[in-house]
């Protein structure tokens, strides 16, 4: 691969979560689907806002967490995503460029919707259930890229979640032709098995030759591939893409590459606090290793090892340097 600045530039929403928890009773009458994403409008995020308890604000977003979690590796980062002129997005701005991420996106007017937020519930065995109000995300289109950040990454991050309108699709494709016209490499993560359900047709003809990787969890490429046998699923994704990271959760996850599918454990942790973000750090710590030419298995490892971190406490950023985590634990960075 050719000179590059960024290990890994990312593209998705650009959203503060709300990070509260509850019982699943709670879920329950406010129908949300038990560890899942759903959208939602104003009314009723407010409606779940108002009878939530306390809560705790952070900036996140999937690709935004994945690129977040590539900094505290080391990596040099940059991400592309929408916010309005508000206060939520002057939060998102602030946090994301603490992290050391390049972020140049300019606020969009009001008038487009305000900048996007999520309420993740999270229950007593630390899975976490999301409520996403996009607003201004939905507006995100080939406009809104940076062909100079998108050309100057090794690989350019693609966030499933942002596939739900017609623009980013197409702001998708062109990431793609941008990168891939500077001999990058594209990686996509399919975000939800709700999210796949949705668009399952136009992701995979948006894999054959749009993407390079693909990150999904069991229920994600089960339903991607509409089976319920994951060694099946995993097969046909090696078919479709040259190298796949899919993760099992306690069973660690599975590296698909050149028609070989190898299990690299889950790394270990004394305690699950809340889940958001485990597939997002995961995907960090992969990218990480990738960008910086590590073995498939070892850049494995430091997915689990980066997923590891953020399940063991509340919200999806790190709150312990990554670097520091792996050089202690013995991998490569």
């Amino acid at each position: 691969m050719t000179f590059h600045r960024y290990d890994v530039v990312g593209i998705g929403n650009a959203i503060v979560d709300i990070i509260g928890r509850c019982d699943d009773a709670f879920l329950a009458r406010h129908k949300a689907p038990k560890g899942h994403m759903r959208l939602v409008d104003t009314g009723e995020l407010m409606g779940i806002y108002s009878t939530m308890g306390p809560a705790i604000e952070i900036s996140g977003g999937s690709a935004a967490n994945t690129i977040a979690g590539i900094a505290s590796l080391g990596g040099k980062t940059g991400f592309i995503g929408k916010i309005a002129n508000d206060e939520f997005g002057r939060i998102f701005a602030h946090d994301i460029r603490a992290q050391g991420v390049a972020f140049s996106s300019a606020p969009a007017a009001t008038t487009g919707g305000a900048t996007s937020r999520s309420l993740i519930l999270v229950t007593p065995d630390g899975e976490r259930t999301m409520n996403t109000y996009l607003g201004v995300s939905t507006h995100f289109t080939p406009a809104d890229l940076d062909a100079e950040l998108i050309s100057g990454a090794a690989i350019v991050y693609l966030e499933g979640y942002l596939f739900d309108s017609d623009d980013a699709k197409a702001a998708f494709r062109t990431a793609a032709q941008i990168a891939h016209g500077a001999g990058r490499k594209v990686a996509l993560s399919l975000s939800d098995s709700f999210c796949v359900d949705r668009h399952r047709a136009e992701l995979l003809d948006f894999l054959q030759g749009g993407v390079d990787i693909l990150f999904a969890n069991e229920s994600e490429i089960t339903s991607l591939y509409e089976t319920a046998d994951f060694d099946a699923a995993a097969g046909q994704a090696g078919q479709h893409v040259e190298l796949a990271a899919l993760t099992r959760g306690a069973a660690g996850s599975v590296i698909v590459a050149g028609g070989q599918c190898t299990a690299v454990p889950v790394h270990p942790v004394a305690a699950v606090v809340d889940t958001t973000g485990a597939g997002d750090l995961y995907a960090g710590g992969f990218l990480y290793g990738l960008a910086r030419g590590l073995s498939h298995i070892d850049a494995g490892r430091l997915g689990g090892l980066a997923a590891a971190e953020i399940i063991s406490h509340i919200g999806a950023r790190p709150q312990a340097n990554l670097a520091a985590i792996a050089l202690q634990s013995g991998l490569k960075v």
